[in-house]
């Protein structure tokens, strides 16, 4: 392994002043460096590998045992070593034939059972079968979560809006008062019903906003607010305390992971969304790249491709970054999911050994929708000190055809971002442009200024439309990238023991915000508690 590793190192030093545009003087450089499954295709050709590079890369899957955990993880086996858990959110989108054993017992016939009765429930409420205890349809769906029981969902339904059927959605998250104040002024509390998302229903900043949504609706409705109630949880005897009737309470299993679950219970709000045919293609969407992951050969796969271009940046050219930017504004979201789903997974100091790692782990991850990046932070892509890798998403053609001019221009500009990160602007070309200037102006350090270093990589992944199915491509391919990196790092990328700490201080702290003696503290925090006394 440290031999392959010295070898990409080797490969690097040896191309890294290498220009990218000159890789296209191959006329087959994109059809080589690009791969395809069912519509969604990724280029990688804007990156600095080329075949011997790759086929390193490719090594360093296979020796650090890539394919054969892959298999292991659909197979049921405890991935999550640190927790004893399988992890098998894939089964939640497997279809109904399939036969996944956890601990030997067959699991499917639960995740239909309870699929059934979200949808029984969904459809009711969509159809109006399934009222408020005054017998009033209800109009509006808050969803009450955090960390992954939010940002899937709120994600996703953002990302359909174009499918969406049903009642209005809306999401609360934040401990912060102002979130949930700002949402309940909006809505008429006869007619909204609450989604109470939380495994344990003890998470402190969801069960605050719970019950702060309940006196809301005790104030309108009296004794009657438990009817406007359902929960995602696996804790019936704490949903049973919050007054949530029985059959409105949707539980999953352990080895389903809080970043993983938008495709079962947590789902909820998308299925009330758009309804429980058009859910089906998000689950189908997110089983085709699960059997892309499982057979297509590593050259060709491209959740590993994907996991091997971030492989090359983040641990051999040492980008310590990259930024995802959709060209597709109901993807706004998308950047914020992807920093819990791959931050949260792959943010670990010590490999499955509880050894500390040798190299790099997880980059950060942060991105905003195209074009709305060009006009705030796309200048340091361009000239920055720092080379920052750039995801870009574009679809072929738009929910609007009647605007098709917005979605030709959109094109124009994704199209234009990768090819001016990778190309540049020599001095050379800027001289020309700056030739004639005002004779006040310094041209040659004009031109320096106009001037584009270039040789700056992305990837592109583009699609037809953003339908239900290709967002279930989407994100099933980003959950398998993560998988695949955190593999070659060896570390365990479904347990985040990070947030522990906080949490628990926070518990301790929060006696002393409200009046209680700080002695013991350090003097940062007794200062700033005296400053933020009531």
């Amino acid at each position: 392994m440290h031999g392959i590793w010295k070898t990409l190192e080797d490969l690097h030093a040896a191309v890294a002043e290498r220009p990218i545009l000159g890789l296209f003087d191959d006329p087959q450089r994109f059809q080589c460096f690009s791969a395809e499954t069912d519509g969604l295709l990724l280029d990688y050709s804007k990156t600095n590998l080329d075949e011997d590079i790759l086929q390193h890369l490719i090594a360093l899957a296979e020796e650090s045992g890539v394919p054969d955990k892959r298999d292991a993880m659909f197979q049921g086996a405890r991935s999550n070593a640190t927790e004893g858990r399988a992890v098998l959110h894939t089964a939640l989108r497997s279809p109904d034939t399939a036969v996944l054993a956890v601990g030997g017992e067959d699991v499917r016939p639960e995740i239909k059972a309870t699929r059934d009765s979200m949808e029984r429930f969904a459809e009711g409420v969509r159809t109006g079968t399934v009222t408020a205890p005054g017998g009033r349809a209800f109009t509006d769906v808050v969803n009450i979560g955090i960390g992954g029981s939010d940002l899937g969902p709120l994600m996703a339904v953002r990302a359909l809006a174009p499918y969406h059927t049903g009642p209005r959605c809306h999401f609360v998250s934040n401990v912060d008062g102002a979130q949930i104040s700002d949402t309940l002024d909006r809505l008429n509390p006869r007619t909204t019903l609450f989604i109470i998302a939380s495994k344990t229903f003890t998470t402190v900043e969801t069960m605050t906003n719970a019950r702060t949504a309940f006196r809301w609706l005790e104030a309108a409705v009296g004794s009657e607010g438990g009817g406007h109630l359902a929960a995602v949880s696996s804790a019936p005897g704490q949903t049973a305390v919050f007054g949530i009737p029985e059959d409105r309470v949707f539980s999953f299993a352990d080895w389903v992971g809080g970043r993983y679950s938008l495709w079962g219970p947590v789902g909820l709000p998308i299925m009330m969304a758009i309804g429980a045919q058009k859910f089906g293609e998000f689950l189908a969407g997110g089983n085709q790249m699960d059997q892309h992951f499982r057979s297509a050969p590593l050259r060709k796969n491209l959740p590993v491709l994907m996991a091997l271009v971030g492989i090359w940046h983040n641990n051999v050219c040492g980008y310590t970054t990259r930024v995802v930017l959709p060209y597709d504004q109901r993807l706004d979201r998308l950047p914020a999911y992807l920093q819990q789903l791959d931050m949260e997974s792959n943010g670990k100091r010590v490999d499955c050994n509880g050894e500390p790692l040798q190299r790099a782990s997880g980059p950060i991850v942060w991105g905003e929708s195209g074009t709305n990046g060009q006009h705030a932070f796309y200048q340091l892509l361009h000239q920055g000190t720092q080379i920052i890798p750039a995801e870009f998403l574009i679809a072929a053609e738009s929910h609007e055809p009647h605007l098709k001019e917005h979605h030709d221009l959109l094109k124009a500009n994704c199209l234009a971002q990768s090819e001016a990160l990778m190309r540049g602007r020599s001095l050379k070309a800027a001289r020309k442009l700056t030739a004639g200037a005002d004779a006040a102006v310094d041209q040659d350090c004009l031109a320096r200024h106009r001037t584009f270093p270039g040789n700056r990589p992305s990837v592109t992944l583009a699609y037809s439309k953003l339908s239900p199915f290709v967002l279930g491509q989407l994100i099933a391919l980003y959950e398998h990238r993560v998988f695949a990196e955190g593999v070659i790092w060896n570390i365990n990328s479904f347990d985040q023991w990070g947030v522990e700490l906080g949490k628990e201080l926070a518990i301790s702290i929060l006696p002393l915000v409200q009046g209680d003696p700080a002695d013991g503290k350090d003097g940062s925090t007794r200062g700033l508690l005296a400053k933020l006394a009531n």
